[in-house]
């Protein structure tokens, strides 16, 4: 079961966010990005995109720690145990997703605040090949790895928790490898920030 602390419209989630995230939103990254621009504008081409929802599960009703393997595009290995120990952030993307672009300056700035504090940051592709995959990161300044789950694996494995046909969609894991919360859909960085600072202290 979980809980909404955050039952979340569009305009709360702005609330939470506050002036400065409005500011991100009119970045030159994806304010003159074609694909972002259409993601503003809500036709929804190229992805099926949810709408923001925010779920943070509570301590005592986490599912248990769910088994994963993936492969990262620089063909490192890596499972749910490699990580045990700390908060991860995984973040489910690919390259045409319009809201993807949108939100990757936030997922930035958030890696470069809680990367120092041990949390780790995934990214799992689904659709690209590398040099796409590459691309996008290099375009917006993602050094944090992501999987190429093309194959579907990660994506299986965390079934039931990560939306298979909603694109974004980031999920919290606690120190146990549980999922804390979960966003389906374009993230708001206070919001997400208040997530890890929530999972990390405890």
């Amino acid at each position: 079961m979980s809980t909404e602390r955050f039952p979340l419209d569009r305009r709360q989630v702005f609330g939470l966010a506050g002036a400065g995230l409005l500011g991100l939103a009119l970045s030159a990254c994806s304010q003159d990005d074609p694909l972002a621009k259409q993601a503003r504008a809500g036709d929804n081409k190229n992805y099926v995109g949810g709408d923001g929802t925010v779920t943070e599960f509570a301590k005592d009703q986490r599912a248990a720690a769910r088994q994963y393997q993936g492969t990262l595009f620089d063909g490192t290995k890596v499972s749910e145990k490699d990580v045990l120990g700390s908060v991860v952030v995984m973040n489910f993307w690919f390259a045409a997703c319009a809201p993807c672009r949108i939100e990757a300056p936030d997922l930035v700035k958030l890696h470069k605040e809680f990367a120092p504090k041990g949390v780790k940051f995934f990214g799992v592709n689904l659709r690209d090949e590398k040099a796409t995959a590459e691309a996008f990161e290099k375009s917006f300044g993602i050094t944090y790895p992501s999987f190429n789950d093309k194959d579907g694996q990660v994506l299986l494995a965390l079934s039931g928790i990560a939306p298979p046909n909603s694109v974004p969609a980031t999920l919290v894991f606690d120190k146990q490898g549980r999922v804390s919360a979960r966003i389906v859909g374009e993230l708001e960085r206070g919001t997400m920030k208040t997530l890890i600072q929530t999972v990390l202290a405890e």
